[in-house]
């Protein structure tokens, strides 16, 4: 089965929004083995949208239209692919009512009730998140779905009613998992599973590169969820002895949530010194429900005087090696690990740019340094993004040095 993706909407010809739609639809339209050969963007215009519905139409299996079936004149997505593909609109009168519910207790205008007409014929597709209802309608062989454009709308929409469709259309079950990689470039990640790629038939891998990770998702077809899974874990287990502890968690995973579930395995208490990161790592750490049960504090220590002051660097380390430097990142992380009364300090310094470098210090120097037990250590990156990535690049480095420091790895020695 092949797919096209219409995006509708002037706003997003225009750049004043993104569209992630389209991105997460032929994420998971691949996923479950349907190809998405085009997909375009169509502004609030009848004739212009009229002819990209043809055209997919005639060329496609299934249509999928995002956006435009709001309350308002420029709102014309069900009434264009009425017109273009010959179908009536029908009053659906759960729908209305769905959207009375949804108005209770508050103003209605009159103009949603517009909202409340579907292609005749079609399966309607609840809106759980929002008051306009979408449609897939099934004609000569071919597949059209109209989905609202808020993608707190349309996402759950799609996977209550359209993705079930198509798993039963393709027969058999298609189900994947995503492995999680950190601390390893993704060039260097794909080289080292060139094999398992160049070579695969089914389960299939693919790489997915995130601004700050690398992540494969696996996907199998199989007749039936347990052979699924079979084939999902031969392969995961694959990956994870190639990849080692590059690889942090699956699926939802995140390194902060990852980190303090492992804390919490071995009732340990961790703290930050933070100073070009500015308490970003305290918050990523603040994110993940039940942190207080392993987070002790956070001093963010971004002056010379704050280091000594708050976390004990002792002035003659900063005078003689400078405040961006392995001695102050591991005086650092004993510091703040001592001042805590924690199990492990991390402590994070560096010229996050644009300004400060130098030619022996340039910008992007970061030093990391980890206190926990008897180890007191610190490790060096030289980070080549702008300001925010060298930040957010220093914090997810931190997070990890903390996880494989409690699995007893030599953190980066051990992974490149």
């Amino acid at each position: 089965m092949n797919c096209e993706i219409i995006a509708v909407g002037t706003e997003i010809l225009l750049g004043d929004i993104l569209n992630t739609n389209a991105q997460y639809l032929s994420r998971e339209l691949s996923a479950l083995g349907v190809s998405v050969f085009h997909q375009c963007v169509v502004g609030d215009n009848e004739q212009r949208l009229i002819e990209a519905i043809k055209t997919s139409y005639n060329r496609s299996d299934m249509i999928i239209l995002t956006g435009g079936l709001g309350p308002t004149e420029d709102d014309i997505t069900k009434e264009t692919v009425a017109k273009a593909l010959s179908i009536n609109l029908v009053y659906h009168k759960e729908s209305y009512e769905r959207i009375v519910e949804y108005f209770k207790n508050r103003y209605m205008s009159p103009t949603n009730e517009k909202q409340a007409y579907v292609l005749e014929n079609s399966t309607v597709l609840q809106n759980n998140n929002g008051t306009a209802p979408g449609c897939l309608y099934e004609q000569n062989g071919k597949t059209v779905v109209i989905l609202p454009g808020p993608p707190f709308e349309m996402q759950p929409m799609f996977e209550d009613y359209v993705k079930p469709f198509i798993m039963k259309k393709n027969g058999g079950i298609i189900k994947s998992k995503f492995i999680r990689v950190f601390g390893i470039g993704e060039s260097n990640a794909e080289y080292l599973l060139k094999d398992i790629i160049q070579n695969q038939t089914n389960p299939t891998v693919a790489p997915y590169a995130k601004k700050t990770e690398s992540t494969f998702r696996i996907t199998a077809k199989a007749n039936n969820e347990n052979e699924a899974d079979s084939l999902i874990t031969d392969m995961s287990e694959k990956i994870y002895n190639i990849l080692g502890d590059a690889v942090y968690g699956e699926d939802d995973d995140t390194l902060q949530s990852v980190l303090v579930k492992l804390l919490q395995e071995n009732s340990l208490k961790i703290s930050f010194a933070e100073s070009c990161t500015a308490g970003l790592i305290a918050s990523k750490i603040g994110e993940i429900s039940g942190a207080s049960d392993v987070f002790c504090e956070s001093y963010i220590t971004y002056s010379n005087e704050a280091k000594h002051r708050l976390v004990d660097v002792d002035e003659r380390i900063i005078a003689e090696y400078g405040a961006v430097s392995s001695q102050t990142a591991i005086a650092m992380a004993n510091g703040v690990r001592s001042a805590s009364c924690s199990d492990i300090g991390i402590s994070v310094t560096g010229i996050s740019g644009p300004t400060g470098g130098s030619k022996e210090k340039p910008v992007g120097l970061t030093y990391i340094g980890v206190s926990y037990m008897d180890i007191s250590r610190a490790y060096k990156f030289v980070f080549k993004g702008d300001r925010n990535k060298n930040r957010e690049l220093a914090a997810y480095n931190a997070l990890n040095i903390a996880r494989l420091t409690i699995l007893g790895k030599d953190v980066y020695n051990d992974l490149h």
